[in-house]
């Protein structure tokens, strides 16, 4: 019985090794979207300005919240974007105005975080899948490209954003 205890308390000293219990998602996988936190002024790639967005972290860092206005104010989206410890991936939930919404899963790169949604498919009848890719930019802007994607194939990109701290 000895032995057994002995056991269970090596068991549980080796997984909280390591967590901080004051700030449980303060290690290095929840960080890896932290380039996004901020307030951004957002041009497509020829400089004509798309809207504003602006991401914190809450929740005792452990979720972004994202809060988008398109330029003339009329769009307005929210998304919840976390790291889901079990499953080891991002998740983010797109909710906007116009009544949609996003479901995306993904994983984090060196300065790059690319999610992508389930398999859908279009009034074509092919499946397609939403991909989203954030890149940090050596300049410190944030490069959002948002592309409908068939088996391997870019079929279109439905956003391009270019994020200019405020």
């Amino acid at each position: 019985m000895r032995t057994f205890a002995a056991l269970l308390f090596l068991l549980f000293v080796f997984k909280t090794a390591g967590q901080n219990t004051d700030c449980p998602c303060c290690s290095e996988p929840y960080s890896a979207f932290d380039f996004w936190i901020g307030q951004w002024d957002v041009k497509d790639p020829s400089g004509k300005a798309l809207g504003s967005n602006i991401i914190i972290k809450d929740l005792d860092q452990c979720i972004l919240k994202e809060s988008w206005t398109n330029s003339n104010g009329t769009f307005k989206g929210q998304s919840t974007n976390f790291y889901n410890r079990e499953a080891g991936i991002w998740e983010q939930l797109w909710i906007d105005n116009s009544g949609s919404h996003l479901k995306l899963t993904g994983t984090a790169g060196p300065a790059k975080m690319t999610l992508s949604s389930e398999a859908f498919h279009g009034e074509d009848g092919r499946e397609y899948f939403h991909r989203i890719t954030w890149t940090h930019q050596a300049d410190g802007t944030v490069r959002q490209l948002w592309e409908v994607v068939s088996g391997t194939t870019v079929e279109r990109v439905e956003f391009e954003g270019i994020y200019r701290k405020i």
